[in-house]
């Protein structure tokens, strides 16, 4: 059984590792495209990233009633099985972060929005972004028996993640349109290191978002079927 459990956790480490990959090189394309734009270009993509961010929560708030089609598609991919489960749970982890799911479209968006309002740190937010959602999947995946009780008692809350989600988002946008993450950093580092604490502090709030990526009710319900698969996935590399 500590063999099988060994499996599990190492195929959803790749399977992490496969999503982290595809939102890295997103984020390093973004910094690449967006490292030497000028100040007045920077303060253009803060304000319409803010609104973006900001109408991306109302979406999210929305959501509950209304459903707008172009982002509630789903693009799925098909992950033929590889010759190691380890790769297979790599190109799956990546297909993954290529289809992805309808309402986490609007955070992923929002993070995006950031990283273009932050230039010279796209790749930090994707990854900690990347972070926020994988390290949920590794605690799954170490403790699959665990986590699936504690999913079981948790699913009457899933219908208020939209709301808080959505409020989150509505705050971020509003503190990138009017500057207030530099200014809230100012307070606490001072104004000569305000820009390098604003930096940190969106690294942050991409891990936090990343969190609530994996919290939403498109990716939480998904997670008996995830555990499944790749205990289904380990019995197979044992028996192999």
């Amino acid at each position: 059984m500590a063999n099988k459990q060994a499996v599990i956790f190492l195929n959803s480490a790749f399977f992490v590792l496969g999503f982290t990959l595809v939102f890295s090189i997103i984020g390093v394309l973004l910094q690449t495209l967006l490292s030497n734009v000028a100040f007045n270009v920077v303060n253009i993509l803060r304000v319409a990233g803010g609104i973006t961010i900001t109408l991306f929560g109302l979406y999210l708030i929305m959501s509950t009633r209304y459903t707008i089609p172009f982002l509630a598609r789903e693009h799925k991919f098909k992950v033929r099985r590889l010759g190691s489960s380890y790769l297979t749970s790599l190109v799956f982890g990546m297909a993954f972060a290529a289809g992805w799911t309808p309402c986490v479209g609007a955070i992923l968006g929002s993070i995006y929005a950031l990283a273009a309002t932050a230039p010279g740190l796209g790749f930090l937010l994707l990854f900690a972004y990347s972070l926020g959602i994988g390290v949920p999947f590794l605690l799954a995946g170490a403790f699959t028996a665990r986590f699936s009780a504690l999913l079981e008692r948790s699913q009457g809350l899933l219908r208020y993640f939209n709301i808080v989600g959505g409020l989150f988002l509505v705050a971020l946008g509003l503190l990138v349109t009017f500057n207030y993450i530099g200014i809230i950093a100012s307070f606490f580092v001072g104004t000569e290191g305000a820009v390098t604490e604003a930096g940190q502090v969106n690294v942050a709030v991409a891990f936090i978002a990343g969190i609530l990526t994996f919290l939403s009710p498109c990716i939480l319900p998904l997670i008996p079927a995830f555990l499944s698969y790749m205990a289904g996935t380990a019995a197979k590399e044992l028996k192999g």
